[in-house]
């Protein structure tokens, strides 16, 4: 068996469900952990018996996600719910959001790191306010893949043409958003159409189902693989007398390839040298790319710490300590101060910062930009110009997630308080 195809074998696949509240996205990831036997009998049994509970008839497989106990009491899915599983193609992480606007801000979290997202819409009721929320923020997020899974299509006796309509509307409205890849797929959750098995009732669909879809889409591209970005998170210095010259820099590939023999920058100090080992987990490597953590050795010493970076000589990130960003703002005690102070985490680096200026809100809904009511609370997005204490390397959002995401944290209640993409 060829390495290429061992690394394909194992590739991780994360993805984050959003729809409106009763689109069925809790049935539906039910129903794939199902119908690819990724559940266990004493799972199963224990849905079973649930659900007989509850007086309900058959097996209801969104009990399998709502594993939550407030969401059992009072029947509504209130957080980001992480689930496992995988097939012989690949390993999948589900991120289920809650489909209520007031959670906007766990739809932001879920989706973060997230290949693909997959949009629930009601056959019956077609594109909705939520619908077209979710997909503005899976676009402002950059997910490269979305699937929009056009559900309870056997409440509509699996008509093509109600189909094609709601096709034709999502379509028309994602021509304002940056999304790149799109596809439609008619399924039905309860049922089990087109989710793993292929459907006899959609004859008139010649796309792929959904599980043959989220293990053959091409990921390992949604990297950058151009720009070298090295954030070192630690510096591994064994000091016995057998490494005490022994200094290694340990952390994730950001972006880029690194390779061994190449010229590198080390920042902030603008220093270059070469690399001259890089260690994975079964030891030395010859090269490193994303999403791989491994400790690099340059060839001189120089001294780099936690929050450096080391790119190449002719390819800089941005440098300065004024960053915009359009922020996703999380607490519900307080809204976000201008001039307020917070600490900030960007790749590993830790700063304090101060909210320089507020250039405008975005109404979520519309994409237009508000000027007048600057107040900005939990769920809200807006456009903001923060000043760092010293500074940071970053990249625009768009050409990398990583390098382009930041977290502000509230310095008195140490909570998460805002998630930023640099712009």
């Amino acid at each position: 068996m060829s390495e290429v195809y061992k690394y394909e074998e194992s590739e991780l696949l994360r993805f984050t469900t959003a729809g409106s509240v009763d689109d069925g996205k809790s049935t539906l990831i039910g129903r794939m952990l199902y119908d690819s036997k990724s559940i266990f009998q004493d799972q199963y049994d224990q849905l079973k018996e649930t659900t007989e509970r509850r007086g309900e008839e058959g097996v209801n497989l969104a009990l399998l996600t709502d594993g939550l106990k407030a969401e059992r009491e009072q029947g509504i899915t209130i957080d980001v719910a992480y689930r496992y599983f995988s097939t012989p193609k690949r390993k999948f992480i589900i991120a289920d959001t809650p489909g209520h606007i007031q959670y906007t801000r766990n739809m932001v979290t879920g989706a973060s790191t997230a290949n693909v997202a997959l949009i629930l819409i009601d056959a019956r009721n077609g594109v909705v306010e939520q619908t077209r929320r979710h997909a503005i923020i899976a676009s402002l997020l950059q997910i490269p893949h979305v699937v929009v899974c056009i559900n309870k299509m056997d409440l509509v006796d699996y008509d093509q043409t109600r189909y094609d309509e709601i096709q034709d509307q999502f379509e028309k409205f994602a021509t304002k958003l940056d999304v790149k890849d799109i596809h439609f797929i008619p399924i039905s959750a309860l049922i089990g159409d087109n989710v793993v098995n292929r459907s006899d009732k959609t004859s008139w669909y010649e796309g792929p189902t959904l599980m043959y879809f989220l293990e053959n889409v091409h990921i390992s591209s949604d990297h950058n693989f151009i720009d070298v970005r090295f954030p070192v998170q630690f510096v591994i210095r064994p000091n016995t007398d057998e490494h005490h010259d022994y200094r290694g820099y340990a952390g994730r590939v950001a972006g880029g390839v690194l390779k061994k023999g190449d010229e590198v920058l080390l920042l902030p100090t603008g220093f270059t040298t070469k690399i001259t080992k890089i260690m994975g987990p079964d030891g030395e490597q010859n090269e490193a790319h994303p999403p791989e953590s491994v400790t690099v050795l340059v060839e001189d010493k120089l001294d780099l710490s936690r929050g450096d970076m080391i790119v190449r000589p002719n390819n800089k990130p941005d440098i300065g300590q004024d960053i915009e960003v359009m922020l996703c703002w999380f607490d519900n005690n307080k809204p976000l101060q201008a001039n307020g102070k917070y600490a900030l985490k960007h790749t590993s680096q830790d700063v304090r910062c101060v909210v320089k200026e507020i250039r405008y809100k975005l109404d979520i809904n519309t994409l237009h930009r508000e000027l007048e009511d600057m107040t900005i609370n939990m769920n809200d997005m807006a456009r903001v110009v923060l000043r760092t204490t010293k500074p940071l390397f970053t990249d625009a959002y768009r050409k990398n997630r990583i390098t382009g995401s930041i977290i502000l944290i509230d310095e008195g209640t140490n909570s998460t308080v805002a998630a930023g993409m640099v712009i």
